[in-house]
């Protein structure tokens, strides 16, 4: 498999695409340095986030066959300038987290990637595996055989964290007629 290093703001979803890509059952965990698991390079946030960091990032991109910028389908805006392509000489590709949120914008995400210069895109759900197989399909080499089938792969994943739960979304069902309700009927909640 293409070696990938993982780049991207804190709480983005690097860690968890690790654990998925890897199969794992997903654990909230806290990356404080570089990390290595077998083919995926896993920065913390903070090196795309700090500029005196970042050019740590440079050295680990060398040594990948493959940058992956991460962006969640919820960020309010985009932490890549346009064009970052030209800085690497190594393909870039960008990879949108957590789609499955209520909270997703999966397109806007997608927009601010592909001004990056990153392709292809895959807009992928770490929690649900929709996408994995596709980013895996894109990373494997000729020879490898992977562990699990799609099928495998793109089973929701057991979470050991509640830190993962997806919020419920809810209804109105009742309207409470006093002047302090600030719900109607048919009223969509995040729970």
């Amino acid at each position: 498999m293409k070696k990938m290093v993982l780049i991207g703001r804190s709480e983005c979803g690097k860690t968890t695409l690790k654990q998925a890509l890897k199969g794992k059952k997903i654990q909230y965990e806290k990356t404080q340095y570089i990390n290595y698991f077998d083919v995926i390079i896993d920065t913390p946030g903070e090196y795309a986030e700090n500029a005196s960091l970042a050019r740590a990032l440079a050295l680990y991109a060398y040594e990948s066959d493959v940058v992956a910028l991460l962006i969640s389908a919820t960020e309010p805006y985009s932490l890549y300038p346009p064009a970052i392509d030209g800085v690497s000489t190594r393909p870039i590709i960008g990879i949108v987290t957590q789609i499955d949120s209520p909270y997703a914008n999966t397109e806007q995400a997608i927009r601010w990637l592909e001004l990056t210069g990153a392709n292809p895109i895959f807009p992928i759900s770490s929690y649900t595996g929709e996408g994995l197989w596709d980013l895996l399909t894109y990373l494997r080499e000729p020879g490898d055989e992977f562990p699990f089938t799609r099928e495998e792969l793109e089973t929701p994943r057991e979470v050991l964290s509640t830190k993962y739960e997806p919020p419920a979304i809810g209804e109105a069902i009742e309207d409470i007629s006093d002047e302090s309700s600030f719900l109607d009927i048919n009223d969509r909640m995040i729970i």
